[in-house]
């Protein structure tokens, strides 16, 4: 073992990784916590600081028999999401975070950081968090020791990822990993009283994606401080996917499989308020036909061995939106809560000591609600919401009843389609089938959905959200289309077939033309026909659009001109499409590539 010490640490390091001992050191110098303790996954780690976490106020303990071995954690009303105005990618060059991210110069961000951390752990404990993305046994599985002052981010890191001692083995004594600072901001002075749920008005986090390094500064909540998430996951990941040849990616991975029990892999990638968790867990409604989930929110893909493309899941656990969750929109989400071993944030909390939000089935006569407050229904309009818009769960995967066998495959899993959607009321149908690959980088790269509620701008406007990553993307925007152009250039005719898919086109009454949910499957299996050769499409301008004739209707009560209203191209509805895909490609710069440009020209010659 190294002699490096550290300040605050009680015994010997369970490591002689010398570089990772002297940072740590470094770490607990300038943020001065009381106490350095290495987290090592353990289930009594967890009893020993959800007690703690409950003691301390910032846990409620849920009714062992409806929720067993769970907790409700409610966060202060400013730290409710992502901050996205907060959120940096400090590459070395302005272009290299392009123009969707924010840029500041890595030394000058580090030099204003460096100050904010200076004695911001003070009267705390600084958790040393090693895991693995991805599943240990990987043939190059992608390492990360988060450096935190929240016992939240340690429990929730527990269920998010493969945290613990077997990860700190896997990084050896000279392996790589990603560097994560992260503290909430809130140095407690001696004899100075603590809030449940502390944090700073100032918040930071910050990517530097040449030194694969994360620093977050603020913030306890979700994503900003669970940093195996979206900044490792997607931000770094992404960096490191371009440079070496894979793709991290905002999508779900779905097993299905036919009444033959042939198997299909499906990614799918959606903005927020899609149905990308539904899909995931999709039960399908059309006879034999089964479904099992991979993932709900991140693939990494990699070439394998055969040529075709391979999808992980490089998350362990659900970390999932509450509202609108319930057993008719997506029952096995439902039943992997049942199972507990769950955190909880910002929901509401019932008098019988069990969790409540809103579209969950029965509403209670009283609840606290997120803020803390007294909660009754009062007429038919409510009191408000009792759970914030982005209350979460975080629950492991392996509960859920529908986990596919593969989730834990260290080689990934096979893909045979790459689905896009995203909310559209119009102009987009139900399902069509890219020409080509470069035609469906081209559908990715100018890929829209309306605005909902749940984030500033007029609802219902439409915004461009490229492959559902305009937050995640670590580098320039059009370097990114460009890297999805080079993998298809290297994968050829062993690429996934790439499909657009729509499940909320209205109709002139504002009603929707296709249920969704469930019945979303009889979309997946006409995309199996097209990848099996089984069924012919219509050229449209969309792509090869079905027809309502190919897709399997039996026992549907939707009436099938509604189906063929969902499928219908309005070319004049494109054609105002125009200038907005105009304006957003030249927003996305010179980088660019020609492809995409190509396939719009492409397009534009189509509508005449």
């Amino acid at each position: 073992m190294t002699t490096t010490t550290i300040p605050g640490l009680e015994g010997q390091a369970p490591t002689d990784h010398a570089e990772m001992l002297a940072w740590i050191a470094e770490v607990a110098e300038l943020t001065q916590p009381d106490r350095v303790v290495f987290a090592d996954g353990s289930d009594e780690e967890w009893d020993r600081l959800t007690t703690e976490l409950v003691e301390h106020g910032t846990f409620v303990k849920l009714d062992e028999s409806k929720k067993p071995n769970s907790f409700l954690a409610q966060s202060d009303p400013k730290d409710v999401a992502r901050v996205e105005s907060r959120t940096f990618i400090c590459s070395e060059t302005a272009e290299g975070a392009g123009p969707t991210n924010n840029w500041r110069d890595p030394a000058e961000m580090r030099g204003h950081m460096t100050e904010l951390f200076r004695g911001s752990m003070r009267g705390r404990t600084m958790y040393v968090v090693p895991y693995c993305m991805g599943p240990l046994e990987a043939e190059d599985p992608k390492l990360g020791i988060e450096l935190s002052d929240s016992a939240y981010v340690v429990v929730s890191m527990k269920i998010m990822t493969r945290m613990g001692t077997a990860a700190l083995e896997k990084i050896g004594s000279d392996g790589a990993y990603v560097k994560g600072l992260h503290t909430v901001g809130a140095p407690l002075e001696p004899g100075q009283e603590d809030v449940s749920w502390p944090c700073n008005e100032e918040k930071y986090i910050t990517h530097f994606p040449e030194s694969r390094e994360i620093w977050s500064f603020g913030s306890g909540y979700g994503g900003n401080a669970l940093l195996g998430k979206k900044c490792f996951a997607l931000r770094i990941a992404s960096a490191m996917a371009r440079d070496e040849g894979w793709m991290a990616e905002h999508m779900l991975i779905l097993k299905l499989i036919s009444p033959e029990d042939k198997v299909y892999f499906i990614a799918a990638a959606f903005p927020s308020a899609c149905g990308k968790t539904n899909l995931a867990m999709l039960q399908p409604t059309i006879e034999g036909w089964r479904a099992e989930v991979v993932g709900d929110d991140i693939a990494w893909m990699r070439f394998g061995e055969d040529g075709r493309l391979y999808a992980v899941n490089p998350e362990y656990g659900f970390f999932g939106v509450a509202p609108g969750t319930n057993y008719s929109s997506n029952p096995n989400a439902m039943k992997t809560l049942e199972a507990g071993n769950s955190i909880y944030t910002n929901v509401a909390l019932t008098d019988d000591g069990d969790v409540w939000w809103e579209d969950l089935e029965g509403t209670p006569d009283h609840l606290i609600d997120w803020l803390g407050n007294d909660w009754t229904p009062v007429g038919d309009g409510g009191a408000g919401n009792a759970a914030h818009p982005n209350s979460r769960y975080c629950v492991p995967i392996d509960q859920c009843p529908v986990t596919a066998a593969e989730f834990n495959s260290p080689e990934g899993v096979p893909i045979s389609a790459i689905l896009f959607g995203g909310r559209r009321a119009d102009t987009v149908p139900l399902v069509s089938e890219a020409h080509s690959w470069n035609h469906g980088v081209y559908i990715g790269a100018t890929l829209s959905s309306g605005q909902t509620a749940a984030a500033e701008g007029q609802v219902g406007a439409v915004r461009r959200d490229p492959m559902a990553m305009l937050p995640f993307i670590g580098y320039n925007v059009g370097d990114y289309f460009q890297h999805w152009v080079d993998m298809g250039a290297r994968g050829g005719d062993k690429m996934p077939k790439v499909f657009l898919v729509n499940w909320f086109r209205k109709g002139a009454d504002g009603r929707f033309l296709w249920p969704g949910f469930g019945e979303n499957s009889r979309v997946l299996k006409w995309v199996v026909d097209r990848i099996e050769g089984r069924v012919e499409a219509d050229e449209t301008v969309a792509g090869f659009t079905a027809r309502a004739s190919d897709i399997d209707l039996t026992g549907l009560d939707t009436p099938l001109k509604d189906v063929e209203e969902a499928l219908a191209i309005d070319p004049e509805e494109w054609r105002r499409e125009l200038p907005l895909i105009t304006e957003w490609l030249e927003f996305c710069g010179p980088k660019v590539p020609a492809e995409v440009h190509e396939q719009f020209a492409a397009l534009k010659e189509r509508l005449g």
